[in-house]
């Protein structure tokens, strides 16, 4: 039998929305509640795209109003050609980066998610680097006046590389640094190497290491991730990220935000390590809890969505508000 809260229900279409000139593709399910109340966000990580969200956002619909978006490089947004921090502006060149995507995610959720609801509370829920774009965004909302609930983080990405962090790293790494950093610069290299991680047999196996319990690594997790990456842009996108060195930080963001942040973990995450997450809830006030799952990894919303809906609807409801209206809709099943 299927659990009530891990969904199987089919994707609803897609919309469009045009972004300084690009396409973005998002997904908005109405929920039950009155109107005007609340909104929530979802925010996917590296190299995914809305549909990570596919067992979530139909069982967090039936509580609330819920979007998801396509950060611009990825899914079937628009994938521009990159243009690097020290490069020459170029026509149509985007510098992806985080103040990038979060000025996305704080438009979209003004212009589109906000649109017949000026007044809602919006909560941001972000999985790895998407986690990093909602605490950016949060800033970014607040500054602009918008009523914000709360930010949601999903195994949210450390960034290690970061030049903030080097010191931390293995001295092999430490000296061999300068030589990468050349390395991911040049497209003759990045593009066949994207092609070649970019092959549903290695997305598999990365899979394998994500999802440690095997659950849910099916046919359709590897073909949304896979099919992405066909489009003529994607490498751009990759090269984008991968030079990446000097950034926003999760612990910087969160020494500013004074919104409540909640925060779901693996426990066999094998690139974002729990401690440290643990280290964020103990220094930072904004931070309201932290879950750490026993057995799931990186991406537990997708792992183990019987697991993780009934956290995150949880969540959603602590910081939706106690009236009677909201009260009501949250009975309606």
């Amino acid at each position: 039998m299927t659990h009530p809260l891990a969904s199987t229900t089919p994707s609803p279409a897609s919309s469009s929305w045009t972004w300084q000139g690009h396409t973005i593709r998002y997904r908005c399910l109405a929920g039950p509640e009155p109107a005007g109340l609340q909104r929530v966000v979802l925010i996917h990580g590296f190299g995914a795209s809305l549909d990570h969200w596919r067992h979530n956002l139909p069982v967090i619909a039936r509580r609330f109003s819920v979007c998801a978006i396509d950060l611009l490089g990825f899914g079937a947004s628009d994938k521009p050609r990159s243009r690097l921090a020290d490069e020459a502006e170029q026509p149509g060149a985007v510098r992806y980066c985080f103040d990038l995507w979060a000025e996305q995610v704080a438009d979209f959720v003004q212009q589109v998610a906000l649109q017949h609801a000026p007044s809602a509370r919006v909560h941001l829920v972000g999985n790895s680097i998407g986690g990093v774009v909602a605490l950016r965004a949060a800033q970014l909302l607040v500054a602009r006046g918008v009523p914000l609930a709360q930010v949601i983080l999903i195994d949210c990405a450390q960034r290690t590389l970061d030049e903030k962090r080097v010191a931390e790293l293995p001295l092999l790494e430490r000296w061999s640094r300068p030589l990468v950093k050349q390395l991911v610069r040049q497209r003759w290299l990045v593009a066949p190497l994207f092609r070649a991680l970019a092959r549903p047999a290695f997305i598999r196996q990365v899979l394998e290491r994500a999802y440690p319990s095997g659950a849910n690594i099916d046919d359709a997790l590897v073909e949304l991730l896979h099919r992405p990456s066909t489009d003529a842009g994607a490498p751009e996108s990759f090269r984008g990220f991968v030079n990446l060195f000097d950034d926003h930080l999760a612990p910087e963001l969160l020494a500013e935000l004074t919104v409540p942040v909640r925060m779901l973990w693996g426990a066999e995450d094998p690139w974002e390590a729990p401690a440290e997450a643990e280290c964020w809830a103990r220094l930072f006030p904004c931070v309201q809890e932290l879950k750490v799952l026993p057995g799931l990894g990186h991406c537990p919303h997708d792992e183990a969505p019987e697991r993780v809906n009934p956290i995150l609807l949880d969540w959603l409801k602590a910081e939706a508000g106690a009236t009677a209206e909201v009260q009501r809709a949250w009975e309606i099943t």
